[in-house]
């Protein structure tokens, strides 16, 4: 109505100034021609004169008759780009045949300023991140409307579903034509869900619909569950109803319509009606078009016989999805252009006969490998992580296990490693580009933790992708050579005046560059002193730990390449003088061992892991050497000749499972076992390399005597049992339960929450074992990874069990480590 009433007016004062202006009188009923010598622009001031000729379609030389279609066309143009709040043209000279325009516009007002209320100063900064206001741009009708619906469907999505939204303008001094735009937002209250009902269903019942619908659940008990009514997770959510029919063999079913009524204030409820039609069966499966397989393995890949229910889920997984599904299998053997159409080509009654239409396709070779996006980590590093070649057949399962093991790396950005095949079908290649994110993930550590009743200081650095080959090139040092994927560790711990610790680990991942094969060195050298009398005096009681260890490890081709085995040589004397923590308390020992490990580890990355598993089975032992000598030590009593060369069999497994169970939430199981055994009865268990169950399994400092075990809600050390005054366990267990979900899984900080059950016991002796006898907990906790430190984490765990040595280490426990970055 505005632009027609702006548009009459415009052609008025058109006619008014023909007119008047000129000696014959204008008339509507005899327009004149003209021939246009000129167009002038006035009242603009932000916007080139020439681009408004040229919009307006006004051309220097055309012919126009005065009053026509022509000026108001032109007038309409500009109207149309919804800049002016006033638009008129009229003639500002005419000579003989030659007329001379000018176009007024009235700009509408500049944005000088925006501001909000009736909301929080942390919500202003998602609003205008949202409805994208350029301070200077117009206040023009539609950015004002689509401000106000960006703004009202935010506040839906939070279920805030009668929020309200009015834009005022107010007249800015300090700039020309500028006004302030506010906003004021009344969100109203959350609405919420009080009931969900359903129409329609004769077969499946309410309840184990709506535990279909993920993310729209009514009110009920359970107050940690969202009965928020979101739109978008509604329509999400009707989708996932005929999803769920689909599995139960309704292949019909369908949504007819849905009700929202209004049941108390800030109440509502929903009615779903559905229609959900017979409930089919598989008849005949019939294979067309496959010469590389036969009838009889798809049937056995595909996992469906005749007379099982409909399930187009579990249809399209087998065909498509698994990692042993048909596709996948054609695609593993280079079937690149492998595809597959499920036809239904009879249905009746409630039986469904399918047709699988099977295009295999010549094999694919591998063409060229291509790594783009590695700014630090060598070439030849990265591609010798891949399980795809030159010359390979192509394989879908060979590209998923080369990101896996990109990621494992721990160099990249797990979430953004990316591959795109490039098929040539002309030659039947195919070329792969990887495509990598570097990251950092060198640490340096200058933290603090509390344990043992002390405050122990650390400060390391940890090189993760060190060079040793460029020790020798001015170039690399940059702050240190690095590309290889080489780990470097340096660290010192202490307390001051009691305790100190040194350590330096090296391990080389591919020992010589051709295999799979790692090499691991590490030295260290503890320092032990109880406090004297005095505070800060240090007296004789003290423990000396020096040791070293060298080890090889390769992965296996058998039972599969998940397999890896590990060999380490390691020895470590003991220098102990009135050290009342072990059996023996002063004197010299040794400890040289052999240990091998069998380990299947297939976890997807080393965050924050949402699939795989990780097994781990190892053995430890010393030489037996009273076996060895004979020598009888029944009667001997003297611990320095007992223990001068300790001797056991040492036996630990641990067993860790990943399932991500929707979106980014992970269940995390586990369980362990460790196991510390003797030769020889007269000599007994080790005074050292035991364990110790409870607490946070971070002691603060390293024991290196035995094995720190966590188990949380309990105090450190408790579940241990005393044996003569000391801590000695020789057996334990563990099992472990966590449900996890993501904060952010950003390269520069990872953040993930959890809440846990754990239990577990420790015992002196094998006989008195009992893995039913356990200590229960539960708790929450969050962890942060940040690339300069590691893993930081806070938890809070509930013991509920008293421990009969220890009755006051349960119940609520703090476990925790403080870092600092610099």
């Amino acid at each position: 109505m505005i632009k027609k009433l702006a548009i009459s007016i415009a052609s008025f004062l058109i006619a008014a100034h023909f007119g008047y202006s000129q000696t014959s009188p204008f008339s509507y009923t005899s327009p004149e021609e003209y021939t246009l010598k000129g167009v002038t622009v006035s009242g603009i001031r932000f916007i080139d004169p020439n681009v408004i000729v040229s919009m307006s379609g006004l051309y220097i030389g055309d012919k126009i008759s005065v009053p026509s279609e022509t000026i108001t066309g032109a007038i309409n143009k500009l109207w149309d780009q919804g800049l002016f709040s006033d638009i008129k043209i009229t003639a500002t000279k005419i000579e003989g045949d030659d007329i001379y325009l000018d176009i007024f516009l009235q700009e509408l007002p500049r944005i000088s300023g925006i501001d909000f209320i009736g909301i929080r100063k942390s919500e202003e900064k998602d609003l205008v991140d949202l409805i994208k206001l350029r301070i200077g741009g117009q206040a023009t009708e539609n950015i004002l409307d689509n401000s106000k619906r960006l703004i009202k469907n935010h506040y839906r999505s939070k279920a805030y579903l009668n929020a309200n939204i009015d834009i005022h303008q107010q007249h800015d001094t300090l700039m020309a034509n500028g006004v302030r735009l506010i906003f004021n937002i009344d969100k109203g209250p959350k609405v919420r869900i009080s009931d969900i009902t359903f129409e329609g269903n004769d077969n499946i019942i309410d309840r184990k619909l709506r535990r279909a619908m993920k993310n729209t659940k009514r009110r009920d008990l359970n107050f940690f569950k969202a009965s928020k009514f979101v739109e978008n997770d509604f329509e999400e959510d009707k989708r996932s109803l005929i999803a769920y029919y689909n599995q139960h063999g309704y292949r019909d079913a369908k949504v007819l319509g849905d009700s929202v009524f209004v049941t108390e204030e800030n109440r509502i409820g929903l009615i779903i009606k559905v229609e959900e039609g017979p409930k089919y069966h598989y008849r005949d499966i019939n294979w067309v078009g496959n010469s590389k397989l036969p009838d009889e393995i798809l049937d056995d890949i595909l996992g469906i016989r005749k007379g099982d229910v409909y399930d187009k889920t579990l249809l399209e997984e087998r065909l498509f999805i698994d990692d042993n599904s048909i596709t996948t299998t054609y695609m593993d053997d280079g079937h690149l252009f492998f595809s597959i159409e499920p036809v239904e080509i009879r249905v009746a009654n409630d039986s469904i006969d399918l047709e699988m239409r099977i295009y295999e396709g010549k094999q694919a070779t591998v063409n060229n490998v291509i790594v783009k996006g590695n700014t630090k980590t060598h070439e030849n590093v990265i591609r010798r992580e891949l399980f795809t070649k030159p010359g390979d057949l192509f394989s879908k399962t060979g590209i998923t296990r080369s990101v896996r093991e990109l990621a494992t790396m721990g160099h990249f950005d797990p979430e953004k490693l990316d591959v795109t095949p490039l098929p040539n079908m002309a030659d039947g290649t195919v070329d792969l580009v990887y495509t990598v994110e570097e990251k950092a993930n060198d640490q340096l550590e200058v933290s603090g933790g509390w344990g043992n009743k002390m405050f122990v200081g650390t400060i390391g650095i940890r090189f993760s992708n060190f060079s040793i080959g460029r020790l020798f090139e001015k170039q690399a040092w940059r702050p240190v050579p690095s590309g290889d994927s080489q780990t470097l560790s340096l660290r010192a711990q202490t307390n001051g005046s009691f305790y100190k610790a040194f350590s330096l680990t090296f391990v080389e991942p591919w020992l010589g560059g051709r295999k799979p094969t790692n090499f691991t060195l590490s030295l260290y050298h503890t320092i032990n002193n109880l406090p004297g009398t005095y505070i800060y005096q240090v007296s004789d009681q003290r423990m000396k730990v020096t040791g070293g260890a060298i080890g090889i490890g390769t992965r296996l081709k058998w039972p599969d390449d998940w397999f890896q085995f590990y060999n380490e040589l390691s020895i470590q004397s003991y220098d102990l003088n009135k050290w009342d923590y072990f059996m023996i308390s002063t004197g010299k020992s040794n400890n040289f061992s052999y240990k091998a490990a069998l380990t299947r580890n297939s976890i997807d990355q080393l965050i924050y892991p949402r699939r795989g598993s990780n097994f781990n089975l190892t053995l430890q032992l010393t030489p037996p050497y009273s076996i060895i000598t004979g020598k009888d030590f029944s009667n001997v009593t003297d611990l320095q000749e007992k223990y001068k060369w300790i001797e056991y069999h040492k036996w630990t497994g641990k067993a860790q499972w990943f399932h991500n169970l929707v979106d980014n939430l992970v269940l995390y199981t586990g369980a362990q076992f460790g196991y510390l055994g003797y030769y020889n009865k007269d000599i007994g268990y080790s005074p050292f390399e035991g364990f110790d169950l409870g607490g946070d399994g971070m002691s603060g400092y390293n024991l290196y005597g035995r094995e720190t075990i966590g188990l949380r809600g309990y105090e450190n050390s408790s579940l241990s049992p005393r044996v003569n005054g000391v801590v000695n366990a020789n057996v334990y267990t563990k099992y472990t339960v966590e449900l996890r979900y993501p904060i952010t899984l950003q390269p520069q900080a990872a953040i993930y929450l959890l809440t846990f059950l754990e239990a577990g016991n420790a015992w002196y002796e094998f006989r008195s074992i009992n893995p039913f006898n356990v200590h229960r907990s539960a708790g929450v906790g969050a962890r942060v990874f940040l690339p300069m430190i590691g893993m930081l984490g806070i938890d809070w765990g509930y013991g509920f069990d008293k421990i009969p040595h220890n009755p006051d280490k349960h119940r609520g426990q703090f476990h925790f480590t403080i870092g600092q970055n610099f």
